[in-house]
């Protein structure tokens, strides 16, 4: 028996010495990261595509709708370039945007995987609400996306506005624009694999010349257990009670994109992809006899499927682009329950959603003045398959910016927005009027100050609106959600530092939010604000380092009819950054996102404190030659299980996971 004592004891000392080495390794990478000693796999670099090189000023399309250097934009940007990208690791255009400053992660299963229509949302300084564009145009289905499954290796630069983008662009643009745009013309001839734990699988090829190209991508993950744990409460209904343990399996993303460059007018882009996902909850405890520990609640399989189509136009000022976008979604399987006896009922969610439309726009260029003016069109569909029903509106924009210079110094913008919607069900449309102002001060040729001021809309969805599925209420009556967006910002590029600072309020009315009741949810009507500074640098540092660094305060909170009161929303700290190291054939990246002092919301209860989460990978790429290249990526390098929810629900990050992979160029 003491032998035995012995040995548990050295067990005990081992785990205890474990966990601190975990705890001490987590505490050193936070510091360096907060302390701008580490390092982002988003330092910029030279690259195909890229819209500049390191240590000189981006230029950034997005924010004002015309090209225009970022010390030069009243509004706090980021771009994202194609050398970043692939210096992060990163496979898909979520697993680029974990870890940019002032974005709160969601993620619902490994590889970002998604659940159906529970996708995973962006949320830029506390807020939801994010216009997700491809190339310049809109790809949500009702409010949704799965930028999970646009491969890294397709896409050119990633633009990012935060702040309020409703007047330029419409409905969803409140918390911010992110701006994904593909590679176009000469792609890079290449092939790559990848094999990892937990049955990772990766699998890309870029094919083509100046005028057409073609990506092909797959990506796979076997089996993650226990990405989730929530309570099963009985009811007269259903008297299976207890606690249940989430399993995702076959993750599987299927993606082919084709990019035609007719000539220097025109060119055609095609995008499809699909998701595929198994979802079984497990009993880890059953509270009475109906069930046991082991026994299966359910099992859900979902399948997403895409089509994304765009035509673009440009020349002497005019911009030109229609599109078109169907999404598929496909739940089926079975849930059990107890009544008089056990039985097994058949899942089943299908539903479609289309938008096609237009948008047009012409830029002139005057003695002092610029002015652009455009208008937009959007047919949006959306059909619940299981219950029949079908719903379809029209949605018009009308928009225009006139960019005076005052002086040398000065410069003023004024923005406005007209848009209304036509043959609604039941003629429930919607109209909205809407205004920003922005002013910007040259401090010197590297340097300067803005003021923004600008309104932001969203329109309640189909989905919000009527029936979704079996466990949502309709709610017709919901009201268009209003806010304002204020910020005062600094940018600065020199000496190899790029600053930006930028102090905000968001203030916003009947925000559209979901609330779940313990068996079914409904959207209704809440207020929001936040309140932040934001702090950033990137440095392009010496001996083949370069850093980034960024810090964001804030405040988020919201108020419903149901609470009365403000309560806190997402996290207020947040700590972003990086280190990159090249080396003649070695490039080297670690990055991380650390958000703490956070809360959980749930529907009808008092936020509640979190854990902070930690997201960290560091990326390792050898290159021999010009033609042949190994990457090692390794995920969640600390072993952590962060919550990455923040609502009452808890989802997890999967365990550390490495991919190694292997690229030949042709």
């Amino acid at each position: 028996m003491p032998r035995v004592h012995i040995e548990i004891e050295k067990l005990i000392y081992k785990e205890g010495m474990l966990q601190m080495e975990k705890r001490y390794l987590g505490l050193t990478i936070a510091c360096v990261l907060s302390t701008g000693l580490s390092g982002s796999a988003f330092a910029q670099g030279n690259a195909e595509n890229d819209v500049a090189e390191y240590g000189t000023e981006m230029v950034v399309v997005t924010a004002t709708r015309n090209e225009k250097k970022d010390t030069q934009v009243p509004a706090a940007t980021t771009v994202i370039t194609q050398q970043q990208i692939k210096e992060s690791g990163a496979k898909n255009a979520a697993e680029i945007l974990s870890k940019v400053q002032g974005f709160a992660y969601k993620s619902l299963g490994p590889a970002d995987s998604a659940m159906g229509r529970m996708t995973n949302e962006l949320s830029i300084r506390g807020n939801n609400n994010v216009l997700v564009l491809l190339n310049g145009n809109p790809i949500a289905w009702r409010g949704k996306y799965n930028i999970d499954a646009i491969p890294a290796e397709s896409i050119a630069r990633i633009e990012i506005v935060r702040g309020s983008g409703s007047v330029l662009y419409g409905s969803e643009a409140m918390g911010g624009t992110v701006n994904i745009i593909l590679r176009k013309g000469k792609s890079l001839d290449q092939a790559s694999i990848g094999f990892g734990n937990h049955g990772r699988q990766h699998y890309n090829l870029n094919v083509g010349d100046e005028g057409f190209s073609v990506n092909y991508s797959l990506d796979k993950w076997n089996r993650f257990d226990g990405a989730a744990n929530a309570a099963v409460t009985a009811s007269s209904r259903n008297k299976l009670a207890g606690e249940t343990q989430t399993n995702v399996k076959d993750v599987q993303k299927e993606n082919i994109g084709l990019s035609w460059k007719i000539n220097d007018f025109w060119d055609v882009l095609y995008n499809h992809y699909e998701t595929r996902t198994t979802y079984e909850r497990i009993f880890d405890r059953s509270d009475n006899a109906y069930a046991s520990a082991g026994d299966l609640y359910n099992s859900h399989r979902y399948k997403t499927e895409q089509h994304m189509t765009q035509f673009n136009f440009h020349d002497k000022g005019w911009k030109a682009s229609g599109y078109f976008n169907t999404s598929l979604m496909d739940g089926w399987g079975y849930d059990r329950s107890y009544g008089k006896r056990l039985t097994t009922t058949d899942y089943k969610q299908r539903e479609k959603n289309t938008t096609y439309g237009f948008d047009v726009q012409k830029e002139w260029k005057l003695a002092k003045a610029d002015a652009v003016f455009g208008m937009n069109y959007q047919r949006e569909q959306f059909e619940n398959l299981t219950d029949y029903l079908k719903y379809a509106r029209n949605n018009w924009g009308i928009f225009g910016q006139w960019e005076q210079k005052l002086n040398a110094r000065d410069t003023a913008i004024v923005s406005a927005r007209e848009t209304w919607t036509s043959g609604a069900y039941k003629n429930e449309n919607y109209n909205n009027f809407s205004m920003a102002g922005q002013f910007l001060h040259k401090l010197n040729k590297d340097s300067s100050l803005y003021v923004s001021i600008g309104q932001s809309f969203i329109m309640p969805t189909f989905a919000e609106m009527y029936k979704s599925s079996d466990n949502s209420i309709p709610n017709p009556d919901l009201k268009p959600q209003t806010g304002i967006n204020y910020e005062v910002g600094w940018k600065k590029v020199t000496g190899g530092h790029n600053w930006k600072a930028a102090l905000f309020h968001m203030d916003v009315k009947d925000n559209i939010s979901a609330k779940w009741s313990g068996s079914s949810y409904r959207y209704t009507n809440e207020d929001f604000r936040n309140t932040g500074l934001e702090l950033s640098c990137d440095i392009a540092g010496k001996g083949g380092f370069s850093y980034q660094w960024s810090a964001l305060w804030q405040n988020p909170e919201s108020k419903s009819t149901s609470k009365g009161y403000w309560d806190r929303d997402f996290g207020r700290v947040q700590l972003t950054g990086g280190v990159t190291y090249k080396k003649a054939k070695w490039t080297s990246s670690l990055t991380g996102s650390y958000l703490f002092d956070r809360v959980q919301t749930p529907s009808g209860e008092h936020s509640y404190d979190a854990k902070p989460y930690f997201l960290t990978t560091w990326n390792t790429i050898y290159a021999p030659d010009q033609w042949n290249e190994f990457e090692l990526t390794i995920d969640n390098v600390l072993d952590r299980k962060d919550n990455t929810m923040h609502t009452g629900a808890s989802y997890y990050t999967a365990p550390t996971s490495y991919l190694l992979s292997y690229t030949h160029r042709f």
